[in-house]
């Protein structure tokens, strides 16, 4: 049985336009389609975790308002435990307007909401009692306040942390000791070695830098796949080939939860890493991010599928 996944971060409402540019500056453009649905980074996360079966326990906050109402029915219906989710009184949950262009780029605007209303205090209350063996995942779209207790909580009580430091945000270099893996995406390595991360040699060397700082690292590369590192041993994961990327959103969330789910099931890192470079290159063939997440039985058989082009 796998161990807990508790997931501290946040959740928006996401509301998807399809278009087939960006507007330029005093341009109005039509949009194709329009979608709304549950999204945010550790609300992300935690459905992808629960798609492939684990036991997830979300804590983040909401605002009483129709969406936050709404995002809480949907991880519900993901079997996920919301009871530690805050509803904050007057507070506005937080939102993002996402365009999605024909070649599966996007580009996102976030209005954290009450996602910035998630306390230190709230974090270290509901850490209280989870339970050894269980792995611990926090982002970066929540105060660093309630980054760092993460961090610090679970280094108190013997708990696996992972840290998806996304969007990249200044933090205590000597957290980073407690992440196991910081995962980071080219971007946020770059921001975080003062260098850029381009191809998988810029990747493996910058691993190799972040893991003198954080217990072990995870770099992603989007369709170039991953580079992993950890205290004995480091390697690249490639990515699946596939057909046509529908939408890129969400795909990072996708690799973290499912990373997480692995790494709850006993799985190792270079394991977790491959299951999670699968389920990210699954999840661009659909639009939207929850709802493009696989079940176990989906990952099966795209791995499968994968392995037979």
């Amino acid at each position: 049985m796998s161990a807990e996944v508790v997931i501290v971060g946040s959740a928006n409402q996401d509301y998807i336009i399809e278009l087939d540019a960006p507007p330029e500056p005093g341009q109005t453009v039509l949009a194709h389609r329009f979608h709304s649905q549950s999204g945010g980074k550790g609300a992300n996360q935690a459905v992808a975790a629960a798609r492939l079966g684990s036991s997830v326990r979300f804590i983040a906050a909401f605002g009483d308002d129709a969406e936050g109402a709404s995002m809480l029915s949907s991880l519900k219906a993901e079997g996920i435990d919301t009871h530690q989710v805050q509803i904050l009184p007057g507070a506005r949950s937080g939102a993002a307007f996402v365009s999605v262009f024909p070649n599966g780029e996007n580009s996102i605007s976030v209005v954290a909401g009450a996602n910035l209303g998630l306390s230190e205090a709230h974090v270290r209350e509901s850490l209280n009692d989870v339970r050894r063996g269980a792995v611990v995942v926090v982002q970066a779209e929540v105060p660093v306040a309630a980054i760092q207790e993460t961090l610090n909580a679970s280094q108190r009580a013997g708990l696996r942390c992972v840290l998806n430091l996304a969007p990249y945000v200044p933090i205590d270099e000597r957290l980073l000791r407690h992440a196991d893996p910081l995962v980071v995406n080219e971007s946020e390595a770059s921001a975080l070695i003062s260098r850029p991360v381009f191809d998988e040699a810029s990747a493996r060397d910058a691993a190799r830098q972040l893991g003198e700082i954080a217990y072990s690292v995870v770099i992603t590369m989007g369709a170039a796949g991953a580079y992993w590192l950890d205290q004995k041993n480091e390697g690249h994961v490639s990515a699946p080939a596939i057909g046509s990327v529908v939408d890129s959103t969400g795909a990072g969330d996708a690799f973290v939860g499912t990373l997480a789910a692995c790494l709850a099931g006993g799985g190792s890192l270079s394991e977790a890493v491959r299951l999670g470079v699968a389920a990210g290159s699954f999840s661009v063939m659909r639009l939207g991010a929850q709802s493009s997440y696989p079940t176990a039985n989906d990952l099966r058989s795209h791995e499968n599928a994968s392995c037979d082009e």
